[in-house]
């Protein structure tokens, strides 16, 4: 560890933090562009081959930016992807990135220093930056944002600048430190240990916007909420949110172990996919499990959902087009069964339902779901924790399905439990 991040470990002040220097190199999780053709031919696409854990030179920092020491960070699914170099090697998007200006030049590297998730500490703003200073405990959102895009004020989702951080952008938070724009930055909850604060941004900002965002599903009390994969990192905060906005969660799990989590989270009822026929990761049929799936809702609920929750995508997309109500809603992210969905038509158009793309979420979505774990109201779905040095395994883990909620990544953190500086949620009124 560098001395810079042996005085963030230590608790120093922002005064002290921004006199010590930078290490001219850090440890991140990355991917190298000399293995992106590794995996043709290869069925078993295993991450642990491609995930590296060592030194990448530090970048320059821009005016709008900021450096943080990462404490602890999460695996995402698109960490699997990038992993993967599927459904295009990463690399392709620093390449395109890298082409827009000087400071996008930075990205374009022969690694990739990957993670979108991240909580830790200032320790370097940029000429630009107003609102943070070194000392500042934050989370980081994944959202990377063009702020000179029109688009970007009315919704930072749909500026055609927008990106992933740490998966279209380098420097995510799979490492010692990760650079950010100023705009991703919000406060850590004071009563959440580092590596339960981290794992939160993507997944809850990105469920609260398909479920709870104007822009979402506008889920409203009493609705049914259909939740594939309730166990998983995303359905562990739609769970709760439906929950708590007076909603009924119907839970789709694998095992009967992932059950008992998803119930323990609030889900109302819970379904295991053996029950409905639905085995592996290829697509059902839609009427027979459909058909099945929509016998159990009722029995349990008395009616069909208002609003399936859909991330898994090829295996169950066609499923979930027939199985919501009349009216009804599919919001719908991410695929990670694959990309190429196929449903009935007819069940679209003729019973008026909808399909609702949603990708991440915006500053504000992003600020209201931190408001609501800073209130206790939403719990970090952290169950395990791994040491930065065994990232591949963790990201192993998350690629198999072998996980329950998310995944943590100690980084700077020498171990759990730390990080706390408030007594307990902060409560409303």
């Amino acid at each position: 560890m560098d001395v810079l991040a042996e005085a963030v470990v230590a608790g120093a002040a922002g005064a002290e933090l921004e006199r010590l220097p930078l290490p001219a190199r850090f440890t991140a999780a990355h991917l190298r562009a000399e293995d992106v053709d590794s995996f043709t031919g290869v069925a078993d696409k295993d991450v642990r081959k491609s995930i590296h854990v060592g030194s990448v030179p530090m970048p320059e920092l821009a005016p709008d930016e900021v450096l943080v020491a990462v404490m602890a960070s999460g695996i995402n699914y698109n960490t699997v992807w990038s992993a993967m170099f599927e459904p295009i090697p990463t690399f392709t998007f620093l390449k395109h990135f890298g082409r827009q200006d000087r400071w996008s030049a930075r990205h374009d590297q022969p690694f990739h220093a990957i993670g979108s998730d991240a909580a830790g500490v200032v320790v370097r703003t940029g000429a630009g930056v107003r609102r943070w200073r070194a000392g500042d405990h934050v989370v980081v959102s994944p959202v990377y944002v063009d702020e000179e895009d029109p688009a970007t004020h009315a919704d930072g989702m749909l500026g055609a600048g927008q990106l992933a951080w740490g998966f279209e952008t380098n420097y995510g938070g799979l490492a010692q430190y990760g650079v950010v724009r100023a705009s991703q930055l919000l406060p850590k909850p004071g009563h959440l240990t580092w590596e339960e604060a981290a794992v939160n941004p993507l997944c809850a900002g990105t469920a609260y916007r398909m479920l709870v965002s104007d822009r979402g599903a506008r889920m409203t009390q009493g609705d049914v909420v259909l939740i594939w994969g309730a166990a998983g990192g995303l359905g562990a905060y739609a769970v709760q949110l439906v929950r708590n906005g007076g909603g009924i969660a119907v839970g789709v799990v694998s095992s009967e172990a992932k059950a008992e989590y998803a119930r323990g989270l609030g889900c109302h009822v819970v379904i295991n996919r053996a029950e409905i026929g639905l085995v592996g990761s290829e697509p059902a049929d839609p009427a027979t499990v459909g058909k099945r799936l929509g016998r159990l809702i009722r029995a349990a609920t008395g009616e069909d959902p208002h609003i399936v929750f859909e991330h898994v995508g090829r295996a169950t997309f066609g499923v979930s087009v027939f199985v919501v109500r009349r009216g009804g809603a599919v919001v719908t992210c991410g695929s990670s069964t694959g990309y190429q969905h196929e449903f009935d038509n007819r069940y679209l158009w003729m019973r008026l339902k909808r399909v609702i793309g949603s990708h991440g979420a915006n500053l504000q979505e992003q600020s209201a779901v931190n408001r609501l774990l800073g209130l206790g109201h939403i719990s970090s779905a952290l169950t395990a924790s791994y040491p930065l040095t065994e990232t591949a395994e963790a990201a192993r883990l998350v690629q198999n399905n072998a996980h329950m909620g998310k995944v943590g990544v100690l980084v700077l953190a020498p171990r759990t439990g730390l990080g706390v500086t408030a007594p307990g949620p902060v409560q409303a009124g």
